[in-house]
């Protein structure tokens, strides 16, 4: 594989790779291994398939560094940039949101004596770390990759003090209510969640479509593996009636945290949890600020509005922490994000594939399965965004409580 079809599906690994790994168990607890793993699955193949639909796209795009609310402006109008627009930073926003809230619950677990300074944590995290952001990308960057290689290191060691503790009987568990593989849907969708960085990644392979998508399915078949050892380990380790009820009591990260160190009796495996997490929750929140941070500036720029790095930091960060104070529903606002998601990520881009085929028939490249795939995708899609709907309504289960 040349080196940068390489450096480009570790780009999407480490994008997909984030804090939404840590929340899988919380919201899997019921389903059982089996279920986990199938879910999983499915949504990495619809995933991919939705990516390679914007390398579709991209072969005719009005230009190489064309971002994807340019692509939707090309075949939808304005009406099309708006709402592509709105979608990613909604989107954003909600995730760096959650991410706020895990900091709090996370960083108490840590240090159990900051528990009752909840508000506190979360504005200083918020704080500290937007000062990077807004220091520049360079600051970013030393920071994330020393961050990334402690997140690996913590995984590794985590795995290698879980995996001999999972047993056949816990991975064979059944799920509660089979239902709950359509309820936690869009809460693992944001675990896949890497099709931000296409435009860049396209602009650096130079628009060669063999390459992109080489670096798609590699870049997210890493993630898939690792998403699969982490389920072992928890589904393996924890019995399904002891992990759903500590749960049920408190369906927070602190929650499986105090599961896994009650079940193992080992406090080492309960900090190695505790440290993979924070880092993890670190570099996904870097990351996504700073996209959202650039987003904003190039967003600003088009509608000429002057702003400076110490206003984008604010425009960024001070929605982020008032919805994180007022608003503290974890599994809520992570179902949100999902839905934004599942727009901005499978929803537009088979929209803009359907109109790109009726206008350029011959195009070189495209993806397998046709318009019947298109439309089985679409109302994948549609059945996800409206998820939570219909555990609202009682026709779905909830997947915590």
């Amino acid at each position: 594989m040349r080196s940068k079809t390489f450096g480009s599906a570790l780009i999407v690994a480490g994008t997909t790779i984030g804090a939404g790994m840590v929340s899988m168990p919380l919201t899997s607890a019921g389903m059982g291994f089996g279920y986990t793993v199938a879910l999983l699955v499915m949504l990495w193949i619809l995933l991919c398939y939705s990516a390679l639909l914007f390398v579709e796209v991209y072969q005719k795009a009005e230009r190489q560094d064309a971002g994807i609310a340019t692509l939707a402006e090309q075949y939808f109008g304005m009406t099309g940039r708006v709402l592509a627009t709105l979608a990613l930073v909604i989107f954003m926003y909600a995730i760096l949101t959650v991410y706020v809230l895990m900091s709090s619950d996370l960083i108490s677990t840590v240090l159990p004596a900051l528990t009752e300074y909840g508000t506190a944590i979360s504005v200083i995290f918020t704080v500290f770390f937007a000062i990077f952001i807004i220091a520049g990308t360079g600051h970013v960057d030393i920071a994330t990759r020393l961050l990334f290689i402690a997140k690996l290191v913590a995984f590794v060691v985590l795995l290698f003090l879980m995996l001999p503790k999972v047993t056949m009987d816990n991975l064979m568990a059944i799920p509660l209510d089979k239902a709950l593989l359509i309820s936690a849907s869009p809460f693992f969708f944001t675990s896949f969640g890497f099709h931000v960085v296409i435009p860049s990644i396209n602009r650096y392979l130079e628009g060669n479509v063999a390459r992109l998508r080489t670096s798609i399915i590699v870049g997210t078949g890493l993630p898939l593996a690792l998403y699969i050892m982490w389920q072992m380990s928890t589904h393996g380790v924890l019995t399904q009636s002891e992990f759903v009820q500590i749960l049920n009591q408190e369906p927070t990260l602190g929650g499986l945290i105090k599961a896994v160190t009650h079940i193992t009796g080992s406090h080492f495996i309960g900090w190695s949890v505790r440290l993979f997490s924070l880092f993890a929750l670190i570099t996904s929140f870097l990351g996504v600020a700073l996209a959202l941070f650039d987003c904003l500036d190039d967003l600003l720029k088009r509608v000429k509005i002057k702003s400076n790095r110490l206003s984008l930091g604010l425009l960024t960060f001070v929605p982020v922490l008032f919805f994180a104070l007022f608003y503290n529903d974890f599994l809520s606002v992570l179902a949100f994000a999902g839905q934004m998601f599942t727009f901005y990520g499978l929803v537009l881009p088979v929209g803009m594939v359907w109109r790109a085929r009726k206008r350029y028939p011959e195009m070189p490249y495209r993806v397998i399965g046709g318009n019947i795939s298109l439309l089985i995708a679409l109302l994948l899609g549609v059945l996800i965004i409206n998820v939570p709907f219909l555990i609202q309504a009682g026709y779905l289960p909830n997947v915590i409580g």
